[in-house]
């Protein structure tokens, strides 16, 4: 038996984690489909208080080929990086990158308003705006500050 040290940094960092990637949007799972599949495109996620921004890194992906669904709490994403002149291969010396289908599916948080998902491209990068709904957004109240001495229900003395 081992006697581990109780770190609280280490449990608040951990716990912060958990957060972050399980609560508002689960670690994503790749499918894939076919025999030439075998890549997925690296996508950022982040949060502000007017919804979630996903950037995908597409390049030389066209944006009429990328299909993005939204089906109850997930969003798929899937298209094809097709290499060019391919019947030129011949001559190539090295390919590194990535060619073929792609397919990457993201769990949402009950926060977001599916019906208003948009999605735009630009340079290479699809950014996929989920906005939340107007009910989980952040409200400010404001503090009314009574003149009288002495609020509601409550008598001068």
């Amino acid at each position: 038996m081992s006697i581990i040290r109780y770190d609280p940094l280490r449990e608040a960092m951990q716990q912060m984690r958990h957060q972050l990637f399980h609560q508002h949007l689960e670690q994503p799972f790749e499918e894939t489909q076919g025999a030439a599949a075998g890549w997925s495109p690296l996508v950022d996620v982040f949060e502000d208080s007017e919804g979630i921004t996903l950037k995908v890194e597409l390049p030389e992906v066209d944006a009429n080929d990328v299909d993005i669904q939204v089906e109850g709490n997930a969003l798929t994403l899937r298209g094809e990086r097709k290499l060019e002149n391919a019947d030129k291969q011949e001559g190539y010396h090295r390919v590194e990158r990535a060619y073929g289908s792609f397919a990457r599916r993201f769990t949402l948080p009950t926060t977001v308003e599916t019906g208003n998902v948009t999605a735009q491209s630009r340079d290479g990068v699809l950014r996929i705006f989920l906005p939340k709904k107007a009910e989980t957004k952040p409200r400010q109240i404001k503090v009314q500050v009574d003149s009288k001495l002495g609020g509601p229900g409550m008598q001068k003395q």
